[in-house]
């Protein structure tokens, strides 16, 4: 009985191997996405924008701050090590020398806001609407805000306002409603799913 249970695994352990194995391809995944959002350029005035902060703050309210956190830091290792993840990779350079150039707070703030938003919506702010649009605000913010800052060391505050906020408070402000929305329409989709599952009487 021993040895039999040395060769076969239990279900506990199945399961732990499954959960294990489904949080890795969530990771890949999500980093993957990362990677693609930050190569598609969307036309819009005054100048065009990615979908890197959408899918960050998405990422951040469905996978929760563990895992959210660990899908980001799995992509910035992924451009640490030479990878073209980035928007203005490798035109503007690779790795590390990227990464600490005039976007690397922006980069930071990912990290940032995927931890808050993951945490927030972990405590149920994500259940209305309204909660959900100031959970994304809130995530926004913060990579603004690390973003900003790094700019304004590099560059000054006047240069960091003019080129690395102003222009792209229209498109983050989109960007947040339609993260927003996506959330919240998930979340409705999987109550009714759970609703109808559920046995009644």
């Amino acid at each position: 009985m021993a040895a039999a249970s040395l060769a076969f695994p239990t279900n506990r352990q199945l399961s732990s191997a499954m959960l294990w194995a489904a949080r890795v391809v969530a990771v890949l995944a999500g980093s993957s996405l990362l990677w693609v959002s930050a190569k598609v350029q969307v036309p819009l005035f005054p100048v065009p924008i990615t979908m890197q902060t959408y899918v960050v703050l998405t990422l951040g309210a469905l996978l929760g701050w563990r895992l959210g956190g660990a899908t980001i830091l799995a992509y910035l290792a992924e451009g640490a090590l030479g990878l073209p993840v980035f928007a203005g990779t490798p035109a503007n350079g690779l790795g590390l020398i990227y990464m600490a150039g005039p976007t690397g707070g922006y980069l930071a703030g990912y990290v940032a806001a995927v931890l808050v938003v993951g945490a927030l919506a972990e405590r149920g702010w994500t259940r209305t609407l309204y909660g959900t649009a100031a959970t994304m605000l809130i995530g926004e913010v913060a990579i603004l805000g690390l973003g900003s800052g790094w700019l304004v060391a590099l560059l000054g505050w006047d240069k960091a306002l003019a080129f690395g906020v102003g222009p792209f408070l229209y498109g983050d402000a989109l960007k947040i409603v339609l993260a927003a929305g996506s959330v919240y329409a998930v979340g409705q989709l999987g109550a009714q799913r759970l609703a109808h599952r559920t046995p009644r009487g």
